[in-house]
């Protein structure tokens, strides 16, 4: 059932300006699918995420999130909300992790593009600032680290047909559709002066690609700010948001995007991108978090650096596109415009690492 929890502070804010939905549209939607809500409809915007736009809606006490793609030009196959409504309809019922969805709509005479609703959960993200709620656990940077590594091992051991995802992706030939992907993406992305590294390095990435051990659902985007902590039990994930790039694939690209997030000692400021994390928190390693890892599900990570890389060459395609996003003022979030400053920093980082593999 929706959630009727009050929402933590700082957790929402008022909606940004050139954020607004036609809210009468989305409030007749809303009712239709949910009927047994009533009162007037009251709108709240979870501030944080920098792409797709997601709102607190509360009808008469209760509690339900909306999300839709940004507005403006969409990269193809990226902010796929009927993905996510696919994944979070289903996947809630063996993996307690993934909120519920309710309804979806492709009627863009409701949000504008398509959008669906999903439970409210009630729990604190992990940013810049430590919430109070959590500042009195011991060794807290590690247990929020592990128990995210946790998560997404269980995530991975999930039988797909357990939950009627088989059909999610095609999980034979996912690395190297992945790599070639996002070199096209990029492609279409790349600035006149864009860095020529990024171009050498999805080159080397499609020479060296590792043999998939297994194949499992992939998340695509995990990291910290993207679960949510009952404040008095940080050894376990509440809740896994944003499943719009789930997927059937190889599980190791997610242990490497969750490292690529991960400061390592010697890494530049700003390699993380837009990940930050409480400056108290200390961390474990890279090393650390693969072996944890390992031990949870039995996978071969001797291998993971091929994956750090590409997670890095990733992301700085992904920072270009929202910086260009931003240049074509389609974004209101003011963060996005000098994403693209981080794009020769990630590029360097990934042909380091892939001069590692020898």
């Amino acid at each position: 059932m929706p959630s009727d929890r009050l929402p933590r502070s700082g957790a929402v804010s008022a909606v940004r300006a050139g954020d607004e939905l036609d809210w009468a549209s989305v409030g007749r939607w809303l009712r239709a699918e949910v009927p047994e809500l009533s009162g007037p409809l009251n709108v709240l915007q979870f501030p944080h995420g920098r792409a797709n736009l997601t709102y607190l809606l509360e009808v008469g006490g209760t509690r339900l999130v909306l999300r839709r793609p940004p507005f403006g030009k969409i990269a193809p196959g990226a902010h796929d909300m009927r993905r996510e409504f696919k994944v979070l309809s289903r996947l809630w019922r063996v993996y307690d992790r993934a909120p519920r969805a309710y309804a979806f709509t492709e009627d863009g005479s409701v949000a504008g593009a398509d959008c669906f609703v999903m439970e409210y959960r009630d729990g604190e993200v992990i940013r810049d600032r430590l919430p109070a709620s959590m500042r009195d656990h011991e060794d807290l940077g590690r247990r929020l680290l592990f128990a995210l590594t946790d998560a997404m091992a269980e995530l991975h051991l999930v039988d797909p047909a357990d939950c009627d995802l088989e059909d999610l992706g095609r999980p034979e030939g996912f690395v190297a559709r992945q790599v070639s992907g996002w070199a096209r993406r990029w492609e279409l992305s790349a600035p006149p002066d864009g860095d020529p590294l990024m171009v050498r390095v999805g080159e080397r990435l499609a020479e060296t690609m590792p043999e998939t051990q297994s194949h499992g659902i992939v998340h695509n985007d995990l990291k910290i700010d993207n679960c949510q902590f009952d404040p008095d039990d940080p050894d376990r994930v509440k809740s896994v948001f944003d499943w719009d790039m789930a997927t059937l694939g190889d599980p190791l690209v997610d242990l490497g995007t969750l490292l690529h997030y991960l400061p390592e000692r010697g890494d530049p400021d700003n390699v993380q991108g837009g990940v930050r994390y409480p400056k108290e928190l200390e961390l474990p390693s890279q090393d650390e978090v693969a072996a944890r890892y390992a031990e949870r599900t039995g996978a071969d990570t001797s291998g993971i650096t091929w994956y750090l890389a590409f997670a890095r060459w990733k992301t700085a395609t992904v920072y270009q596109q929202l910086a260009n996003r931003s240049l074509r003022g389609e974004s209101q979030d003011a963060r996005n415009a000098t994403l693209g400053d981080t794009v020769p920093v990630l590029a360097r980082s990934a042909s380091e690492l892939l001069d590692a593999l020898g």
